[in-house]
């Protein structure tokens, strides 16, 4: 049911048929994002992104909304640290009108001078907004403090001083650069007829002309650990403990799922059985892991009272500790396999997942996967191998810990959350 092909011009497509659905959603990926930026311009990925729904060269701000929603469409994008993504979700019927919408987009943005200072204006609001919002601060803090110097250490919506000096001349040869047919993936997943895709995507994507500049090669970032807090003047101390993982491999992929979906990714993982149904010390507690193409870290976040904060991240370290000590049960690990298959087969079932899911393997494996593979890999996790893996993460370097929010009192140092 999957397809895959690369176009002479270095495009990828990729397409999963569903017939038992009426809908499509298409998505035109760039293998471009926040760290591919110089320090100068970190946020321009980001204001690309903003900036290519502001006119075309045939289509005004307002002409590109009225297309999308005269055919019942859905129609956003984001930017990552290591892609950008914009797609489009229609009833099948709409499939050659999507295409040349996105194409159109992508390909021939206007960058209006007026748009882009309107749209310069949005994107630093934007990043006053996160300065209010304390849970996503928390990240930011915590990747800068560990991968100080490193594009994947800055913000991906960049700085009011980054954003500020991107001027359109810098914008426009940042999108020549960039919006290369090498650099894309066009994923398509729902009700479609391959040939058709293929046939469209030649249409309007075959004729770009690909670069004879060779792939930057990014820089690996070093880990740094230790303690770092920002004050703020909040009523909860907002904390992320996190250490260095894999990368986005597959021989990781899925023992590192099953840990994170039992250390603190489920209801009945430990750190929220502990630290909030027995203790009642937060209403948040979870972990997360974040993969790169060569690098990674596994976190834990949680959001307390300034009293308790240090408690929660005691009751975290012991919780590591363990896990690196004796591993999980039996049936932890196979309570987790469950969690991720279930998640797993009903987020597929929306054409939106399933595309989001081609292009993310393309990306990171460049192959696709199929579902029965996926959930192979997760039942062929034992025990022995979450223990192992346990080992190689909580020990292997001094873990970080981000705080913000009143942390006058909060006193925890380096050497207290070593596991």
């Amino acid at each position: 049911m999957i397809r895959r092909q690369i176009f002479p011009n270095g495009l990828t497509l990729l397409g999963e048929s569903m017939p038992h659905v009426r809908s499509v959603t298409l998505g035109v990926w760039l293998k471009r994002g926040s760290r591919h930026e110089a320090a100068a311009v970190n946020g321009i990925s980001h204001l690309l992104e903003h900036m290519v729904f502001k006119g075309t060269e045939t289509r005004s701000a307002r002409d590109i909304a009225l297309a999308v929603e005269s055919i019942g469409g859905q129609m956003d994008a984001f930017t990552s640290k290591e892609y950008t993504c914009f797609y489009l979700k229609v009833l099948d019927r709409h499939l050659e009108d999507a295409l040349e919408i996105l194409a159109d987009i992508v390909r021939r943005p206007r960058f209006d001078p007026e748009e882009l200072e309107r749209e310069r204006r949005v994107i630093l609001e934007e990043i006053r907004m996160v300065e209010d919002t304390p849970d996503e601060l928390v990240y930011d803090l915590f990747a800068e403090h560990v991968h100080p110097g490193n594009p994947l250490g800055r913000p991906i919506q960049g700085t009011a001083v980054s954003v500020e000096g991107i001027g359109r001349e810098t914008l426009a040869r940042f999108f020549r650069a960039s919006y290369r047919p090498e650099n894309m993936i066009l994923a398509a997943a729902g009700s479609l007829k391959h040939d058709r895709l293929r046939q469209l995507a030649e249409r309007h994507f075959g004729s770009m002309e690909r670069s004879r500049a060779g792939l930057r090669r990014m820089r690996r970032p070093r880990w740094v650990g230790g303690l770092v807090k920002r004050a703020k003047p909040l009523e909860q101390v907002h904390v992320v403990l996190g250490v260095p993982a894999y990368p986005r491999d597959l021989e990781h992929r899925f023992p590192v799922a099953v840990l994170n979906a039992l250390l603190g990714g489920m209801m009945s993982s430990r750190l929220f059985q502990k630290i909030r149904e027995e203790r009642g010390l937060a209403y948040a507690v979870y972990s997360g892991v974040q993969s790169f193409l060569d690098s990674g870290y596994l976190t834990v976040y949680a959001g307390s009272s300034p009293e308790q904060a240090e408690e929660v991240v005691r009751l975290t370290v012991e919780e590591l500790r363990q896990l690196r000590r004796d591993g999980p049960s039996e049936d932890e690990v196979t309570n987790a396999k469950e969690n991720l298959k279930g998640s797993l087969m009903l987020s597929l079932e929306s054409t939106s997942s399933r595309m989001t899911n081609l292009a993310q393997h393309e990306i990171y494996y460049a192959r696709p996967f199929e579902l029965r593979e996926i959930l192979d890999g997760i039942e062929r996790v034992s025990r022995e191998r979450v223990h192992a893996v346990c080992g190689e993460l909580f020990g292997r370097a001094v873990p970080a810990l981000a705080v913000v929010g009143k942390v006058g009192r909060f006193r925890a140092t380096a050497a207290a959350i070593v596991p």
